[in-house]
């Protein structure tokens, strides 16, 4: 018998880790599925029978492989304290995927004509060659991780998506939470009470489970009793069915209809990356020495088989593995969540379960997480840079006042003469701004944040390249896009109106480029003097 064999497949730690891991996984397919019904009105048997079963896949196959890993190690080492790498579906790219891609793309196949089930289609099939895309990326990542974490700062990576979190899935679910403040507002009190608080429960049960059975309990209580949020109702039960996730080329009927979405799509997977670098490491202090490139590689393949299999949800190491070590956990949890999750979702269990979950309790949670996450983007990051990262929180403000616009069609050919006509002579159009400054919002996050923390570590020419690459990607439309739908052009076929909206921003980053790059020129202090 082998030392990897003789090895307990399954210790009491396990079980608690285990219970964690699963109901992260399911509050994020939860929120899925309620924004993509309750907000968006997609239907339910697309999201539980199509998109579900492949997504749920994808966690099957990465808790597998970093099962095995695990028990590698333990072999490798002789130690029987190795805790396996927790995997799930990413909490921030996946409310990002369900808020700013699938529901805006089914709206716009329905405003296109298609009907109600062509629409959900052909957004399925969207979803489906956005994980391909983003798994190829993080694919090709694995083997130069290091060099990105070296090219782009701390600050423009983790502020890019600080900015999302706080304003698109903080305050966006902190408007579902509120629709129904009796049930909202409760749970939401109740998870930061045990998660940010650490305040002691009654029962020695997992925060995060007790506010899920609590908040749900009350919700349907609540409604029984006539005092529910108005316009209360019974879900209607989808019928659970066995679908088997099979691989399926519906996604490349999807691959063109990303193009307008790779300023989302690019920096989801590359955010990735980098977050599979940073638990790589904390898993290393914790004792457990993974190869990085092992980890990368692992979750890229787990995103892929999830794309080919109707997945729309990529999967990612979670950052927490030093906490399940503490909890006692070791590789059992991963094998335990994985067959649960994968087997569930092609059984349709966890379909049934998510169905009951009401939105008033889901999104108080994605409150939390957004609220967690920018807490955590501000501690990894020096002091200095924190200005840095506040300035490019803005541009997620402005994509989210395109969205409560309705992301207006000032662009159309019929509204320039109007819009030409009613300057103020202080500039553009201030509609024509929001929307253009919203636009490849996270890459633009990254672009400012990066420049403004290369001029505060006196680094004028890197920040004078940072702008140079924002000149470049506004040019194609990457970012700032004049395409009402975010889509990327070429700049010579721009006339009008958005030409000059266009090369106004082109032009605002060769010029600051051009003078960080001047600047630097000049006699930099010394670093005695500076500090005197």
């Amino acid at each position: 018998m082998t030392a990897t064999s003789s090895r307990r497949w399954f210790v009491a730690g396990d079980l608690n880790g285990f219970f964690g891991l699963v109901v992260d996984n399911l509050s994020i397919l939860g929120f899925i599925a309620a924004a993509l019904i309750g907000i968006f009105g997609f239907p339910a048997e697309i999201v539980y029978t199509r998109m579900f079963p492949g997504t749920a896949f994808g966690v099957l196959v990465g808790n597998l492989i970093y099962t095995v890993m695990a028990r590698r190690l333990a072999a490798r080492t002789g130690r029987d304290d190795v805790t396996a790498m927790p995997l799930g579906l990413d909490a921030p790219t996946s409310i990002g995927m369900a808020l700013l891609v699938l529901g805006p793309a089914f709206v716009a196949y329905k405003q296109s004509g298609l009907d109600e089930q062509a629409a959900a289609i052909a957004t399925w099939q969207l979803g489906m060659a956005s994980l391909i895309v983003m798994g190829l990326l993080k694919f090709v990542l694995s083997f130069a991780g290091d060099a990105v974490t070296r090219l782009i700062p701390r600050a423009g990576l983790l502020g890019s998506i600080a900015g999302v979190a706080l304003v698109l899935m903080g305050f966006l679910p902190l408007v579902e939470t509120l629709r129904s403040p009796m049930v909202g507002f409760v749970t939401l009190g109740l998870l930061l009470y045990v998660l940010i608080a650490k305040g002691r429960l009654p029962v020695k049960l997992p925060g995060v489970f007790v506010a899920f059975v609590f908040g749900t309990v009350l919700y349907y209580g609540l409604g029984a009793l006539g005092l529910g949020a108005p316009g209360f109702h019974w879900p209607e039960a989808v019928p659970l069915q066995i679908v088997l996730p099979w691989p399926t080329l519906g996604f490349l009927d999807g691959l063109p209809a990303t193009v307008p979405y790779l300023p989302l799509l690019l920096p989801f997977g590359l955010l990735m990356v980098v977050g599979g670098i940073n638990v790589s490491e904390s898993a290393r202090a914790a004792g457990d020495d993974y190869r990085t490139r092992d980890i990368l590689l692992a979750e890229a393949f787990s995103t892929l088989v999830a794309g080919f299999c109707g997945g729309v949800a990529q999967t990612t190491p979670y950052i927490g593995q030093p906490a399940y070590k503490h909890m006692g956990a070791r590789s059992g949890y991963t094998l335990l969540t994985g067959l649960f999750v994968g087997l569930g979702g092609m059984l349709g269990i966890v379909s049934g379960l998510v169905q009951w979950l009401p939105l008033a309790v889901l999104a108080p949670i994605i409150v939390y997480v957004a609220l967690d996450i920018t807490t955590q983007a501000f501690q990894a990051t020096p002091s200095k840079h924190a200005t840095a990262m506040v300035f490019g929180f803005l541009p997620s403000v402005a994509y989210m006042l395109a969205i409560k616009t309705g992301n207006p069609g000032w662009i159309a050919p019929e509204h320039h003469a109007q819009l030409m006509s009613a300057l103020d002579g202080h500039g553009l159009p201030e509609l024509a701004v929001i929307v253009t400054l919203g636009n490849g919002f996270i890459m633009t996050s990254m672009i400012w944040t990066s420049a403004v923390a290369a001029m505060v570590d006196g680094r004028l020419l890197r920040a004078s390249a940072f702008l140079l690459a924002g000149a470049a990607l506004s040019l194609f439309g990457i970012i700032h896009s004049v395409d009402p739908r975010g889509g990327i052009y070429l700049p010579w076929a721009l006339e009008g109106l958005p030409r000059i909206i266009a090369w106004q921003f082109i032009g605002a980053y060769l010029a600051l480029a051009a003078l960080m790059a001047l600047l630097s020129l000049q006699r930099q202090p010394r670093p005695d003097a500076a500090a005197a």
